[in-house]
């Protein structure tokens, strides 16, 4: 993705079923837990550029003495910092105890991390700040063990002040900032009932049925209670991943299928989706159940787990990528009119490599019927020379676009500011015939179009193509999100800016004003949740339209060259993307009540000129 969104968040879990004694003889190390943490993490490092922390549980401890410990860092490589801390007490032990690593029971007893169950989480902030009090997990400390809570997640809430007052809890400066702070809360309230009822063997799936069910949002939670049970859980529509693996051994979850597979060498259909609704409970001798703690709702995984956020070393996220690009080929293959000889293709690094991997098989498959169908033509009219200049043919494809090292300066000025962001990417020289060639690069999807214009186009021009065409796997990028991605202003949107243009073009401003009241009295009737009213903005206009005039948005002053935008279909998306249905960045149509909320909020700050959240 050339602009930067950053990504979702990460979730990692490990119970271990076994003394740690067993993981020394049988896997030859007593931090066996650890290690695989650290990789489970590391695998899913694409999930969290803001911090990273830990929780650990250790079991049947005696009365007196701490159970519960975490760690966390903003460090700017977070997940290298926690462990890195981690390994500095374990050599400060073997100073002075060289063979400690051998006694799992001493090793437990004097490092706080060395734990039966193990809960990981990479961070990014859609809210609040980047402090790393702010970094998960979240925990909610107490005498009795059984109330005694870790909490971390990959979600947003859009209902946070609502929840505060069903629970009649009074949030400071901190919880009003985050969401988990929220969710922590109404657990624990509801986990401290439970305790009222049954002392020290809370029940959790009924503490989860009560809290989750007033849950507006996208989520998947891991918590640790201080009773020795854990669980993770997952929103009734699946907007948010999640993944789990069992064995004798080991009870492990994570956001990414591949990271599980990666960290314990296991195959696909060993790694099962956890589904909606539905949490796996651990008890405290390490028995677990899934239980359906929410109905589930119509399936609306998030479609850009599998354009974008996830890695695509997921076989099924990968063949998927290869599709999206596949599907594109008919369209790019109409608009250079199929003039392949003179057509070179690129991709934007490094998330688009997949997509452009489908887009060039396409093209193949078209050049290859074209060669029988020539080859055939022929008859007997042919010699060896004449063969060999027709079977040789390929696409011609060019590593165009570097992504430099990120460029940062002390100029604040806005004109010299855009100077620098320029060189953000470079180009590779004389790979395309001046005022000849059509460039076509993909990629994976255009959300701002900010670096685009301020960069891409710029450094794609000295190239001097005959045209330039930008490809986008993901549809038009309409609408903002709400549950777990840092989309959420209307203003950014490229394709909204372009739908605002047209409408002031063609005289049909009064559109826009129109919208904005029919919200502002949807929002004095306390019904912004039933309607999502900011469709009307594009609703005039077919996507080529939209897509025609975001072309001539991203190409800056005084580039010349004709520059094309061509988007992914919706019908195509969900044809590649069958499982993962969950599309209101592109339709609008939002899986929650709060969805629409949300969108609309979005609307009023944009025409009211506030640059603030929606939520």
């Amino acid at each position: 993705m050339s602009d930067e969104i950053k990504h979702e968040c990460g979730l990692a879990f490990i119970r271990l079923r076994k003394p740690l004694s067993y993981y020394l003889q049988k896997r030859g190390s007593v931090t066996y837990g650890l290690n695989k943490l650290y990789l489970l993490m590391e695998k899913q490092h694409n999930r969290g550029q803001d911090g990273a922390g830990l929780a650990t549980l250790k079991l049947n401890i005696e009365p007196g003495n701490p159970f519960l410990y975490r760690l966390r860092s903003n460090a700017q490589q977070p997940i290298a910092d926690l462990f890195y801390k981690i390994g500095l007490e374990i050599q400060e032990l073997e100073k002075f105890q060289p063979d400690i690593s051998k006694h799992p029971g001493l090793m437990k007893g004097h490092l706080p991390f060395m734990g039966e169950i193990l809960l990981g989480h990479l961070r990014y902030g859609t809210q609040g700040k980047n402090n790393v009090e702010f970094c998960h997990p979240f925990i909610k400390r107490n005498l009795e063990p059984a109330k005694n809570l870790a909490l971390a997640g990959n979600f947003n809430l859009v209902n946070t002040d609502e929840l505060f007052q069903q629970i009649g809890f009074d949030p400071g400066p901190f919880e009003k900032q985050s969401d988990l702070a929220a969710m922590m809360e109404v657990i624990h309230h509801f986990l401290d009932k439970e305790e009222a009822l049954n002392p020290n063997s809370p029940s959790i799936a009924n503490v989860l049925k009560q809290a989750v069910s007033l849950f507006d949002g996208g989520f998947t939670i891991g918590g640790l209670v201080g009773n020795g049970y854990s669980f993770i859980m997952r929103d009734a529509h699946g907007i948010r991943p999640a993944y789990y693996y069992i064995d004798e051994e080991v009870i492990v979850a994570a956001s990414e299928r591949a990271a599980i597979r990666t960290a314990f060498n296991v195959a696909e259909n060993e790694v099962l989706e956890l589904m909606p609704g539905c949490a796996l409970i651990i008890d405290d001798k390490g028995k677990h159940t899934i239980e359906q703690i929410i109905e589930p709702k119509e399936r609306r995984a998030c479609s850009f787990e599998r354009i974008y956020f996830s890695r695509g070393s997921d076989e099924k996220i990968y063949r998927e990528r290869i599709a999206l690009g596949n599907h594109l080929s008919k369209r790019v293959l109409d608009r250079i009119e199929k003039d392949l000889k003179n057509t070179i293709f690129s991709y934007i690094p490094n998330t688009a490599e997949v997509a452009f991997y489908g887009l060039v098989k396409g093209m193949e498959q078209y050049l290859n019927k074209i060669k029988v169908e020539r080859i055939l033509s022929w008859g007997t009219d042919v010699d060896a020379e004449k063969l060999e200049e027709m079977v040789n043919r390929k696409i011609r494809q060019e590593k165009i676009a570097i992504k430099d090292v990120k460029l940062r300066t002390f100029i604040t000025d806005d004109a010299n500011r855009n100077e620098m962001v320029q060189h953000v990417y470079d180009i590779t020289y004389g790979t395309l015939r001046a005022d000849q060639d059509t460039l076509v690069v993909i990629d994976d999807s255009i959300v701002r179009g900010t670096t685009l214009r301020e960069s891409i186009i710029r450094m794609l021009s000295r190239l001097s193509p005959k045209k330039i065409i930008v490809v986008s796997s993901a549809p038009q990028i309409r609408y903002p999100d709400c549950y777990g991605i840092d989309m959420s202003k209307m203003g950014d949107f490229i394709a909204f800016k372009a739908a605002i243009a047209l409408l002031n073009e063609r005289g049909m401003s009064s559109v826009i004003d129109e919208v904005y009241n029919k919200i502002k009295a949807l929002e004095a009737s306390n019904e912004l949740h039933t309607e999502n009213v900011v469709r009307q903005i594009y609703k005039p206009f077919t996507p080529e339209e939209i897509s025609d005039k975001i072309a001539q948005l991203i190409t800056p002053d005084p580039i010349k060259i004709p520059v094309e935008v061509i988007y992914q279909t919706i019908e195509d998306l969900h044809l590649c993307c069958p499982t993962n249905t969950g599309d209101w960045y592109f339709t609008g149509n939002y899986p929650t009540p709060g969805g629409n909320k949300v969108c609309n909020k979005a609307f009023v700050n944009y025409v009211e000129g506030k640059n603030v959240r929606g939520y």
